[in-house]
């Protein structure tokens, strides 16, 4: 009989549906019947509904319905409104921002004036979505961590999009939406800039992220390690011990020298992917405010070493008052 895994299984359990925990007085009604999909259940909770949306969470939708009808009708009007075309272009189709030549102000909608109100409207729908889940995390007697987790990531949209445009004095500075437009952008501006890579505060992104995806893995490998012991059932393996939670302690003192606690891990992989946009958001916003070329400023600091002077120095033809 083979031996059972868990990676990509998961067992099951069929339960009447949880209407969730009692609403304080004067709070609306959750909406929804709940309804049980087995294959959700394979990915997550089989358990769909019932959802409470409020006004924060129905604003937050229409303003993204907008901002997405806007992008994708400005890309569906560049391809001369053929579907297959657009299908086909899709990732290398992009609703651009306004040239440098307008700054700040408002220029014709053809001329970047649907990326800025498509802009508004994606950030009100990102910012009523954070609101919402800071009200719900306190509705429910929950900390704030995820609210806070999720404005991290809301720090480094803003500042490629509305703080460093503000600083640099231009909406052309912001970055296009789509695709491969996107990334095209990211490329450019890193050469623009002399290296993104030598930017201190990019490495120090990089490395979070990193550390974040090594921290979540070492996590989740543990726990699914274990489940056969009832090991993702943290909250009892730490209220009441079993097996599980003794096996991944061990484990790791044996493998590692040192172990972290069911709460520890959660702590440094939260702090670990927060600090990943923190730090890149800072490292964008100096750049092209504070440092326009990182490889010159990594070699005037210690960081990177200049080029070797192999060849001599050419001198500019034109100041030598040769005629061709």
């Amino acid at each position: 009989m083979a031996e059972y895994q868990n990676l990509f299984t998961r067992v099951q359990v069929a339960a009447p549906s949880y209407a969730g925990v009692p609403l304080a007085a004067g709070s609306k009604k959750r909406d929804g019947v709940p309804a049980h999909i087995h294959l959700f259940g394979r990915l997550g909770d089989a358990q769909i509904g019932p959802i409470y949306l409020g006004w924060l969470g129905l604003i937050s939708i229409i303003c993204f319905f907008a901002a997405f009808e806007i992008i994708g009708l400005n890309m569906l009007a560049s391809v001369n409104w053929d579907i297959v075309q657009f299908v086909r272009q899709l990732p290398w189709l992009a609703l651009e921002p306004p040239p440098p030549e307008y700054g700040l102000k408002m220029p014709p909608l053809n001329q970047g004036g649907w990326w800025l109100m498509a802009g508004f409207f994606l950030t009100a729908s990102i910012l009523l979505w954070w609101a919402r889940m800071y009200r719900r995390a306190r509705a429910l007697g929950m900390g704030t961590h995820v609210a806070w987790a999720f404005a991290a990531a809301i720090w480094l949209y803003l500042v490629l999009g509305f703080f460093r445009p503000i600083l640099m004095g231009s909406w052309g500075e912001a970055v296009p939406f789509g695709i491969f437009p996107h990334l095209d952008w990211t490329a450019a501006f890193s050469i623009r800039y002399g290296n993104l890579f030598y930017n201190p505060f990019h490495m120090l992104s990089i490395a979070f992220l990193y550390g974040s995806a090594l921290l979540f893995a070492m996590h989740g490998a543990t726990i699914l390690a274990v489940s056969r012991f009832g090991g993702e059932r943290e909250i009892e393996q730490i209220t009441d011990r079993g097996t599980a939670s003794e096996r991944a302690a061990l484990f790791w003192r044996w493998t590692m020298g040192f172990n972290a606690t069911m709460e520890s891990v959660h702590r440094w992989a939260w702090w670990f992917a927060v600090l990943c946009p923190l730090t890149g958001g800072i490292g964008i916003l100096l750049t092209g405010t504070v440092v326009d070329n990182w490889f010159l400023w990594a070699v005037k600091h210690g960081v990177a070493p200049g080029y070797p002077a192999v060849f001599p120095a050419v001198t500019d033809p034109a100041l030598l008052g040769v005629k061709p």
